[in-house]
């Protein structure tokens, strides 16, 4: 998928913030940032936006853009609500998906499937927000999906951090197959558990998880 420069830049950000390469409460230089990137001022506001929505960075008035602190506890309350809010749009999707919504949600995982994506961890997150958009919109529940889209907003640089994790990709591209075969077959009850359990960070995924943000918070301090 093409990406703006705002887009770009935003991943960008994200990856070091996340790898502690930028630290809680440093200041983003935009002048930097522009010379840095070689990009105008417009991207680097549309990125700072985006940031500001999932709670990496935050803008003080008259003193610029600021890092934010990762709050552990709180982003696994919002990945048990994300899961919520995932499992119930699988349920209705598997009651209310229409055939044209249906071949695109097909689509959606024969795109994530491809060998190129999958080998690009970035890649496949933003196939993969194709794939969980049309089961949103087969939900047929404007209000849950726009729920559900807001706070994946806000979860993105943790699920594409995620991704990073051995074979956590392939494994991911499983789970796909077991959510649409759930939904093509009306299977409610499965698509809707099939979903919680895809986006639920429990387990193995949990440790990984837990190790991830870890080694980020613990770089943080060597390094202030």
């Amino acid at each position: 998928m093409k990406r703006s420069n705002a887009q770009k830049l935003k991943d960008a950000l994200e990856e070091d913030i996340i790898n502690g390469r930028l630290l809680p409460g440093e200041k983003l230089d935009h002048d930097a940032l522009a010379r840095e990137y070689n990009v105008s001022r417009t991207p680097i506001r549309e990125a700072v936006q985006q940031l500001v929505v999932s709670g990496l960075v935050m803008v003080k008035p008259k003193k610029g853009t600021f890092v934010a602190k990762v709050g552990f506890d709180q982003l696994i309350e919002m990945f048990e609500v994300m899961a919520e809010l995932e499992g119930m749009c699988g349920r209705l999707a598997a009651r209310r998906i229409q055939p044209a919504e249906l071949e695109d949600l097909r689509a959606a995982l024969q795109r994530c499937e491809d060998p190129d994506v999958m080998a690009d961890p970035d890649e496949y997150y933003y196939e993969n927000e194709e794939f969980h958009g049309c089961i949103y919109m087969a939900s047929h529940n404007s209000f849950l999906a726009s729920e559900a889209r807001q706070l994946k907003q806000r979860l993105k640089p943790y699920r594409r951090l995620q991704l990073q994790a051995r074979n956590r990709v392939a494994n991911s591209i499983s789970e796909h197959r077991q959510i649409f075969e759930a939904i093509e077959s009306g299977d409610e009850e499965a698509a809707g558990r099939h979903l919680r359990e895809h986006v639920l960070i429990q387990g193995t995924r949990f440790s990984d998880f837990v190790s991830q943000i870890r080694t980020f918070e613990g770089s943080s301090k060597t390094t202030g």
